[in-house]
């Protein structure tokens, strides 16, 4: 007879396999996507209940059997998903030492609109005193605490802020060129393309912040799919090196994020180093990566940490990079036609 433990068993063990199919569907709907976030956490809790049925389940039934099979499938696909991001994978960008020259250092924070612990970011500048800085949600109360603490130093400054957490500040000490602000799907928000100069060689930047894809926003993800794909289509057809960051609202290991990587042919330095999470920052069990950095191979990876709170629900994101004489393509991710074509009608029907 099936006890009461074995039953919770079943149900959280099929809910699991349930959870961890559903974003196979290619549907635009919120809750076919928001199961594509929390995938560490469904290797964690596939684990717990592999060993569960392990201990409760008798090893003479048949039933039980099939379920253990069904858990361990399910482990391998989780397991799978996730290798790509664990320090024992393979690098996308090779790592360098710190005092390769030149080199570019960039911060990105998505502060929280409402936030008022500006110190904090101050702080961090100051301490890190990167080249570039990158700042969402940004309204107007944000960027005079900006310009007052820290401002002076970053002569070159994009500044958008809204008051509908889209706003977005962008500080540099480097010079600017060819700055553009679009508006790729919604009219009321924006994304920064600029020419960064370090010493003497221009470094694309494409700066964007996506609505999510929730129920208070947009119950669906075909907004943000399509910027972020607009973006990736603009990217490859960028000779010099490139750089799209900003809080994506999409995880590295997202479909669209895969898709975006092939279709723009840049890379992601998370890949072969771990997940730096830098969303929920005020709830540990539930955190995911959201905020990116991908860049060219004209790149080198010096640096990267997830940075302290700045009382922010996101932690900022921090790099160093190298600036190569020569790019490297061996490592981009192949793209076919079908992820072209893919492409296009994802571009199509979120800005249609």
């Amino acid at each position: 007879m099936i006890s009461f433990l074995q039953t919770i068993i079943y149900i959280l063990g099929g809910i699991m396999i349930f959870i961890s199919l559903l974003p196979l569907i290619r549907n635009d709907y919120w809750v076919f996507r928001v199961f594509e976030f929390p995938r560490a956490q469904k290797w964690v809790i596939n684990l717990i209940i592999l060993f569960a049925s392990l201990i409760f389940f008798p090893s003479d039934a048949y039933f039980s059997f099939g379920f253990f099979i069904l858990i361990v499938a399910n482990q391998l696909y989780l397991s799978y998903q996730i290798y790509p991001y664990l320090p024992m994978a393979k690098k996308q960008i090779d790592s360098v030492n710190l005092d390769f020259k030149p080199s570019l250092k960039l911060l990105i924070a998505n502060v929280y609109q409402e936030n008022r612990e500006w110190e904090k970011l101050s702080c961090m500048i100051d301490r890190e005193k990167p080249d570039v800085v990158l700042l969402l949600e940004t309204d107007e109360w944000w960027k005079n605490k900006c310009n007052s603490s820290f401002g002076r130093e970053y002569v070159y400054q994009v500044l958008e802020d809204r008051e509908n957490t889209y706003g977005m500040l962008l500080y540099s000490k480097l010079e600017l060129r060819n700055t553009q602000i679009h508006y790729l799907v919604k009219d009321e928000i924006p994304s920064i393309e600029t020419d960064i100069i370090l010493e003497k060689r221009a470094i694309k930047l494409y700066a964007i912040h996506p609505e999510p894809p929730v129920p208070s926003e947009n119950p669906k993800s075909t907004a943000r799919d399509a910027e972020i794909l607009l973006v990736g289509k603009k990217t490859n057809a960028d000779q010099k090196p490139t750089i799209v960051a900003g809080d994506l609202n999409d995880v590295a290991w997202s479909y669209t994020t895969e898709l975006f990587l092939k279709i723009s042919g840049l890379l992601d330095p998370r890949r072969g180093r771990g997940f730096y999470s830098s969303f929920h920052a005020k709830h540990a069990l539930a955190r995911w990566p959201l905020d990116h950095i991908f860049c060219s191979g004209h790149f080198r990876l010096q640096n990267m940490k997830r940075m302290e709170s700045i009382g922010s629900d996101h932690f900022p994101i921090y790099v160093q990079l190298y600036l190569a004489k020569t790019k490297d393509n061996s490592d981009e991710l192949e793209v076919t036609t079908a992820d072209e074509i893919l492409a296009d009608e994802k571009v199509e029907n979120g800005t249609e």
